[in-house]
């Protein structure tokens, strides 16, 4: 057994480290099987001597995010945990502390990930970025804060986003009311996004006044768009044609981010996903940045984290089992 003492500058470290019910604390004993006690601002773990160390640079990492302004809960416990489980703990000192804008409700939006950290720095420093991982990491949500950013930096004079979900006519019509009413489902969460950055009143104001611009893919045809900041969601489901046609929309001074997961593909059968093939496409091009996020990046419940991690892992027994049958009857085959 091991005993290892920790004293904290301030009681309210201590109360915003232990968290409600002592919540934080208990997910680091369960975690490694330690005891941990506090006396005053005095913290003491005990157990077996790797655990011991190991809680020690979990809380050594849960302050550095107390003292960034952070609020803990679950999500980021777990994090600094998985973290230190990798021994990439010492990386939480570069996440920025900076927030990329103010909610409309006052809260800080910030990376809570080291990839979302450098998804926001591919979006300040290329022109182009495309963000590919699971649902849950912030992709779309990040980038718009970021156009929301540059917006009232007055860096762009629009926000543009826009969504393949809905392709021409036939689709649009199949929903009653005008082009808005139709289109409003399928861009509900970039909406969403919009009025939590905004407010809905600044939002309408931004709409009304052409600031904004929320619609279909199609509607991007024809169109250079400058003084912009173009967001194209869910772009797994875009055909090659589409994205080509979106990527070539780029003007002077305008800056693109695309944003999709491209084990969500919704095309029919036979299409092939614009997004999965401009990955390879714009590998390797200056001013292009392609930022992958994991299940290490989801910032949602904890369950859609394992959701994720189990779906990746039933996907890669099946390739395996798949290639095995393949490899298997080209041999039956070449006996006959």
């Amino acid at each position: 057994m091991l005993e290892q003492v920790l004293n904290l500058e301030r009681m309210e470290q201590v109360v915003s480290l232990f968290g409600s019910f002592d919540e934080n604390i208990k997910l680091i004993e369960k975690h490694y099987n330690v005891d941990i006690l506090s006396r005053g601002t005095e913290i003491k773990i005990s157990g077996e001597p790797e655990a011991v160390t190991k809680a020690l640079r979990s809380i050594q990492g849960l302050l550095q995010l107390i003292n960034r302004g952070e609020q803990l809960n679950e999500q980021n416990v777990r994090y600094v945990l998985m973290l230190v489980d990798e021994g990439q703990d010492e990386q939480l000192s570069t996440l920025v502390s900076d927030s990329i804008c103010i909610t409309s409700k006052g809260r800080p939006v910030k990376p809570k990930t080291l990839g979302q950290k450098n998804y926001v720095e591919a979006i300040r420093n290329n022109t182009i970025v495309l963000g590919v991982g699971p649902a849950g990491t912030g992709k779309t949500y990040l980038a718009v804060a970021m156009a929301v950013s540059a917006f009232r930096a007055k860096e762009v004079n629009r926000i543009i986003l826009t969504r393949p979900a809905v392709e021409a006519g036939e689709k649009l019509g199949f929903l009653p009311g005008d082009l808005q009413s139709k289109v409003d489902p399928y861009l509900r969460p970039l909406y969403d996004a919009l009025f939590d950055m905004l407010g809905a009143e600044t939002y309408q104001k931004c709409l009304e006044r052409g600031n904004i611009e929320v619609a279909p893919l199609a509607y991007m045809r024809g169109r250079t768009l400058d003084d912009s900041f173009i967001i194209l969601d869910e772009a797994q489901n875009t055909t090659t044609e589409q994205m080509k046609m979106f990527l070539t929309r780029l003007g002077f001074n305008s800056k693109m981010v695309v944003t999709g997961d491209v084990t969500q593909i919704d095309l029919p059968e036979g299409r092939k996903s614009g997004l999965k093939e401009v990955l390879k496409v714009l590998r390797g091009i200056e001013d292009i940045a392609i930022c992958t996020f994991n299940q290490k990046d989801v910032v949602r419940h904890q369950l859609v984290q394992r959701i994720v991690e189990a779906y990746e892992k039933y996907e890669k027994s099946e390739n395996l089992y798949e290639g095995k049958r393949r490899r298997n009857y080209g041999k039956t085959q070449g006996r006959y």
